[in-house]
C-alpha cells in the first residue's frame, strides 16, 4: 500500500521536520520521503484535508472498555475504533474487567481480541488478585505476555508492604507499578470534592488530604525501594509538590493528569449530574490551575482521557450511589486545546509512551509511519452525536472545544473520523 500525505504541517519537536509543511509518501507502512510536491505514482492513495497538521500517534494511558465481563459498557472491537476515530493509535488498557485481568491468559484474551485493529492495545495487568488488595498478582507471567504496567484501576493499595514488595520484584525485569492514591479511610463515605461547592449541596466531601497522603506514603516507599513508580490522575496542588520534590530528589516517578481534571472544575456539579461523578474527584479552580502548570513546567508526564464508560442505569441514579466514571477518548483533544497550547497538547498526548516501554520514532524517512491527523483550528461544542462509544456518560456535553481530529495512520492502515 502506497499513500501520499499533501501539506501536512508536522508537529513533532523531536523532528527536523517540525513546524514545517511538507508531503509525506508512505510504503507499505514505512516513510519513504518527505519533502515538497512530492510526485505520486497512479496507485498511490492521496490525502489531502484542511488545514492538516500531524504529529506522532497519540497514546492514552488509561482506558477501559468493559470486555470481558462488561461488554455492555464497552467492547474491545468498538473502543478500538472509538479510540482510532479520536486520534489514539495506541491505548493501555486498564484491568477492571470481569474476570479482573491479573493472570497470563487475561492479558492473551484482551490482546487477540485486539488483533487486526489498527490502534495497538497494551494491557495493564491488576497488581493484585482481582485487584482485591490482598495477594500480589502473576506479574512476571503477565509481563512476558505483553502487560505494559501493573496497577488496580481507581483502588489504592492499604498494605503498604504489599506496594513495598511489589516495587522490590518488578525490578528484575523493568516493570512499572501503578499506585493510584486515595486513602480510602479519609474518602470515607465522600463524593465529591470537600469545599464550597459540596458544602452548599449537601455533599459528603472527599478532602484533598485523602490523595495527598496516600502519594506521600507511596513516594517514601518508592524511595526506600527503588523502582518505578507511575501516579495517575493526580488532582490537588499540593500533590503536585509532591511529585515535584520527588523527581528532584532522582526518584523515578511519573504521574499524569485527566483531561477532565485540567479542564472542569467541581463547580459542574451544582446541578447533580452524575456525568461529573468522577474519582478522584473534580476539585477547584485553583487544583485545576495548578494541574495546567504542572503539565507546562513538565511535573505532569502525560494526559489521559481516563476513559471509563459505564452503564446508563449506573449513572441515572441519585449522586450519592452512581458510579464514578466518564468516557473521554472522543473529547480529549478538543478539551485540551481550550487550556494548552497546542506543541504541549501533542507532546503530553506522546510522551506517555516512553513512561510505558512503548516504541516511539520521531518522523523521518526511514521510520515506521504512525501518525495522527488533526487541525487545530475551528470551534464547536462538543455534543451526543460526537459520541461513537456505548456509553454515554460524557463530562463533556456540552462544552466548548477546538480543532477537529481526521484520523490515524499506523500498521499499514488509514482510518479516517468521518
Amino acid at each position: 500500500m502506497k499513500i501520499i500525505i499533501r501539506s501536512a504541517k508536522i508537529i513533532d519537536s523531536k523532528s527536523q521536520f517540525h513546524n514545517q509543511t511538507v508531503d509525506l509518501l508512505i510504503s507499505d507502512g514505512l516513510i519513504e520521503k518527505i519533502g515538497t510536491s512530492l510526485s505520486a505514482s497512479d496507485d498511490t492513495t492521496e490525502v489531502k484535508f484542511d488545514n492538516l497538521h500531524l504529529s506522532q500517534g497519540w497514546f492514552d494511558s488509561s482506558v477501559s472498555f468493559g470486555e470481558p465481563g462488561y461488554e455492555d459498557r464497552e467492547t474491545i472491537a468498538n473502543g478500538l475504533n472509538v479510540a482510532a476515530k479520536s486520534g489514539f493509535t495506541a491505548v493501555a488498557l486498564q484491568p477492571n474487567s470481569f474476570p479482573v485481568i491479573d493472570n497470563q491468559s487475561q492479558v492473551n484474551f484482551v490482546k487477540s481480541k485486539a488483533n487486526g485493529f489498527a490502534t495497538e492495545l497494551f494491557p495493564i495487568g491488576a497488581l493484585t488478585k482481582a485487584s482485591e488488595g490482598k495477594d500480589m498478582a502473576e506479574l512476571f507471567d503477565m509481563k512476558k505476555a505483553g502487560a505494559v504496567a501493573f496497577g488496580d484501576y481507581n483502588k489504592s493499595i492499604d498494605n503498604a508492604n504489599l506496594l513495598k514488595i511489589a516495587l522490590q520484584y518488578v525490578q528484575d525485569f523493568d516493570g512499572l507499578v501503578i499506585a493510584y492514591s486515595q486513602d480510602p479511610n479519609i474518602k470515607g463515605n465522600g463524593v465529591a470534592n470537600e469545599g464550597i461547592v459540596s458544602t452548599k449541596l449537601g455533599l459528603k466531601g472527599i478532602p484533598n488530604l485523602a490523595e495527598e497522603l496516600q502519594i506521600s506514603r507511596n513516594l517514601f516507599l518508592l524511595e526506600y525501594t527503588g523502582g518505578k513508580l507511575h501516579i495517575p490522575t493526580v488532582s490537588t496542588t499540593k500533590s503536585i509538590e509532591l511529585i515535584k520534590e520527588a523527581k528532584a530528589k532522582g526518584l523515578n516517578i511519573t504521574c499524569s493528569a485527566s483531561v477532565h481534571h485540567l479542564v472542569l472544575t467541581d463547580e459542574k456539579l451544582e446541578g447533580f449530574d452524575t456525568r461529573y461523578k468522577v474519582t478522584p474527584p473534580l476539585r477547584t479552580e485553583s487544583d485545576r490551575a495548578a494541574l495546567v502548570k504542572a503539565v507546562l513546567d513538565g511535573t505532569i508526564d502525560t494526559i489521559t482521557s481516563d476513559h471509563n464508560p459505564i452503564d446508563v442505569e449506573f449513572k441515572k441514579m441519585e449522586f450519592d450511589t452512581a458510579k464514578n466514571g466518564t468516557i473521554g477518548l472522543e473529547s480529549a483533544f478538543g478539551a485540551l486545546l481550550t487550556v494548552l497550547p497546542l506543541e504541549t497538547v501533542i507532546e503530553k498526548l506522546t510522551s506517555g509512551k516512553a513512561v510505558f516501554g512503548i516504541e516511539t520514532n520521531a518522523i523521518a524517512e526511514g521510520t515506521k509511519a504512525n501518525f495522527t491527523f488533526f487541525t487545530p483550528e475551528g470551534n464547536g461544542t462538543f455534543k451526543k452525536e460526537n459520541i461513537l462509544s456505548k456509553s454515554k456518560n460524557s463530562a463533556f456535553l456540552g462544552t466548548e472545544v477546538k480543532g477537529t481530529v481526521y484520523g490515524i495512520f499506523i500498521q499499514n492502515q488509514l482510518i479516517t473520523s468521518k
